[in-house]
């Protein structure tokens, strides 16, 4: 990991993050501080550590251990990195941030901390003395490093809401289907999927956070949430270009549609208005009961082995899932790339999606 590059707060805060949990080299050397009690700064990175804000210590520039780390913490003053957290830079370094750079922090090693990762970008590690913590500051962000068990039992409670809301999601993809082959979709239902769709995606990016602070300790849990959920971006797109407004149905195109959901604060994304204005559809109540049909990039996308390229090239022939679902072997062939066994074997498979959704509705 290198810290330090030209990336968001989030990213570097889920890097420093990546490189505290549990197992790596500087959590086991952060926890042996804690056990000894000494307290600690540590700089996640040097560039921008200048004379400006840094006085003292000495450069040592040995490869970073555990011991090392802890050995370094008992001296007065800061632990300074490189910044791929592979060798120790500097030590016992005195750190004068701004003092006028704005902070809620109380402690003065917390203090310091919180404004040194303001002024230079730098994430930074303080390690308490008296209250046996340890916290990590990235840019105006504090976050308290805590027991493997306290994460691990918050991310189990995060994936079982994962796979309940994967069950209802399921639920609402299969009616979605038939309602589609009936060709008696309305607004509403399309933005109930897209709704589920973005709740399953958010709560997956929460258990991701737990995930990344568990390190080794999460394997199983993210083996776990991978299954769960597996597919669902491809079917936010699909299910994007099936209902785009206008004649353009390019993945590119769906683009601005797929941020605008991305956008959606958690209390926009329970309105289905807001959900529906999102995706293109004219917003109000009454709006949520409009008559839309779909294009078929679903259907097609449920078909093993079928290349995007020629689904799209299908989709463009017949412009609608009606049509493509009226249509025979030789009307498949007629798409171009589309031979005799392919043809059959994609209108086999329509009859068979068709046959489970309108079963599953009706059973």
């Amino acid at each position: 990991m290198t810290i330090g590059d030209e990336i968001s707060r989030d990213e570097i805060l889920r890097q420093a993050l990546a490189s505290l949990a549990p197992g790596t080299p500087l959590r086991d050397g952060i926890e042996r501080i804690l056990r000894a009690r000494t307290g600690a700064l540590i700089v996640l990175g040097s560039e921008g550590i200048d004379d400006r804000i840094a006085g003292g210590g000495f450069t040592i520039d040995v490869e970073f251990t555990a011991s090392r780390l802890r050995e370094l913490a008992k001296m007065d003053g800061a632990v300074v990195l490189t910044a791929d957290l592979a060798r120790i830079d500097r030590a016992a370094v005195q750190l004068l941030p701004d003092p006028q750079i704005p902070t809620e922090e109380t402690g003065t090693r917390h203090r310091t901390a919180d404004r040194v990762a303001k002024q230079t970008g730098l994430p930074v590690v303080s390690v308490s003395k008296s209250m046996d913590t340890a916290a990590l500051y990235v840019d105006g962000t504090r976050f308290v490093l805590e027991e493997t068990s306290v994460i691990l039992a918050r991310a189990n409670q995060a994936v079982a809401t994962l796979e309940r809301y994967r069950g209802r999601l399921d639920e609402v993809a299969g009616s979605l289907s038939a309602l589609e082959i009936e060709d008696v979709v309305t607004v509403r239902d399309v933005a109930l999927f897209a709704q589920r769709l973005e709740m399953v995606r958010r709560i997956a990016g929460e258990v991701d956070g737990y995930l990344v602070q568990l390190g080794v300790n999460g394997r199983l849990l993210a083996l776990q949430c991978d299954e769960l959920v597996g597919g669902v971006d491809a079917e936010r797109v699909l299910l994007v270009r099936d209902y785009l407004p206008g004649s353009d149905t390019r993945e590119a195109a769906a683009e601005p549609v797929l941020l605008a959901l991305d956008r959606l604060t958690g209390e926009q994304l329970l309105d289905l208005q807001v959900v529906g204005g999102a995706l293109g559809f004219p917003t109000g109540l009454e709006g949520l009961d409009n008559g839309v049909s779909a294009r078929g990039y679903r259907l097609l996308g449920g078909i093993p082995r079928l290349p995007d390229v020629l689904a799209d090239r299908i989709i463009e022939h017949f412009q609608s899932l009606q049509a493509l679902l009226a249509a025979t072997v030789a009307d498949l062939q007629a798409v171009d790339g589309v031979g005799d066994l392919r043809a059959r074997s994609i209108r086999d498979a329509i009859s068979r999606v068709a046959e489970t959704s309108i079963l599953e509705r009706y059973s």
